[in-house]
């Protein structure tokens, strides 16, 4: 479907303009004196290895106008730590999500993601210990805070778990964040990882509805379970599912089942962030938060220009015109590697023979 008609049009160095700007108005950086660098192009860089799903290194060998990979890394390990990341991350994800909201209740989900981690734990910073997963029980993990409205997700908060980290401290964090947006909550649908006496304890004291999947332990609830809590059906068999919820509009397991699958469109979330995933093997913390937080901006970016640009306005809603995040991803890489000259010959050892030319 094409537009029939508009008032102006978003080219492809427009939108590296607005992530470029958006990243430097709540990420400033520190460059001194006599450097000749700007953070546009520092950023420029960033830019274009997140929605190239490539490495800082990429860009720079592929590239005639982008600063050096070790510069680019150097800038931004040393002026980002991994609470410095957070606190500006907030900002940086809400600024233009939040303005999309509607004026009424909104779901929010908050959820874990393990990265799988199989190297030295000694040699990488931040790793979070959890049960074992695919051969390990070592991650790179994160905590995420999504507003779920009109069937698209956009990220609230990022918190990074640590050694030490208890689900409840996160959940405690995201919490207080959550009280302080100007924002009617219908429901909180949490990850079973929440599922404890502390996290139900916080959500009753921040009084919040919310649903979470409870985890199968001990022979109590394993029975509970059999005796028939909601039920889904498939080519397997029987599973059964057994939530915690306290909310108004949940009044049997079915209930609970059917609200708590909204929340399932996380998981598209971070399949989409791994479009936009700079590839680093930094150990930095900090630069590993930083990449992740930008994958998920350009989800924000993403959603927010579609909803606010280019969907047009009618009776009974907008018509949101086919734009993926792919074609959007595609289309700022494009300009990032205009804008930073992107190589278009490589040196030949010998004359090129009739094969090269037609």
């Amino acid at each position: 479907m094409k537009p029939t008609e508009a008032d102006s049009e978003i080219e492809e160095k427009h939108l590296l303009n607005f992530v470029v700007n958006s990243l430097d108005e709540e990420l400033a950086i520190d460059l001194g004196e006599s450097v000749e660098v700007t953070t546009e192009k520092l950023y420029e860089v960033l830019a274009g290895a997140s929605v190239g799903g490539t490495s800082i290194n990429h860009v720079y060998e592929t590239t005639d106008g982008s600063p050096h990979a070790n510069t680019v890394r150097g800038y931004l390990t040393d002026q980002f730590e991994l609470d410095s990341v957070e606190a500006v991350g907030d900002t940086l994800l809400q600024r233009d999500a939040l303005e999309t909201l509607p004026d009424r209740p909104v779901e929010v989900c908050a959820d874990l993601h393990l990265d799988l981690y199989y190297g030295d734990e000694d040699e990488t910073e931040a790793l979070y210990s959890s049960q074992a997963k695919r051969g390990t029980t070592t991650f790179h993990a994160y905590a995420t805070l999504y507003a779920r409205v009109r069937n698209k997700r956009y990220t609230l908060a990022v918190r990074q778990l640590v050694s030490g980290d208890t689900t409840s401290d996160v959940l405690a964090e995201l919490l207080e964040l959550l009280d302080g947006l100007d924002l009617d909550i219908k429901a909180v649908y949490l990850d079973r990882g929440f599922y404890n006496s502390t996290c139900l304890g916080l959500l009753y004291a921040h009084n919040y509805a919310y649903v979470m999947p409870i985890v199968k332990w001990g022979e109590a609830i394993q029975e509970e379970l059999d005796r028939g809590w909601s039920r889904e059906y498939d080519e397997h068999g029987v599973a059964r599912h057994g939530y915690a919820a306290d909310a108004p509009f949940i009044e049997t397991p079915r209930d609970a089942r059917i609200h708590y699958s909204k929340r399932f469109g996380i998981e598209a979330s971070y399949r989409l962030a791994k479009q936009s995933l700079a590839l680093t093997s930094s150990r930095d913390a900090g630069l590993r938060l930083l990449l992740f937080v930008v994958s998920l901006l350009l989800q924000n970016v993403w959603r927010c220009l579609h909803w606010m640009y280019v969907a047009a306005p009618r009776r009974g809603g907008r018509r949101l015109w086919v734009w993926s995040f792919r074609e959007f991803c595609e289309m700022v890489v494009r300009a990032a590697w205009t804008a930073l000259g992107v190589r278009r010959a490589v040196p030949a050892n010998q004359p090129l023979d009739g094969r090269f030319f037609r």
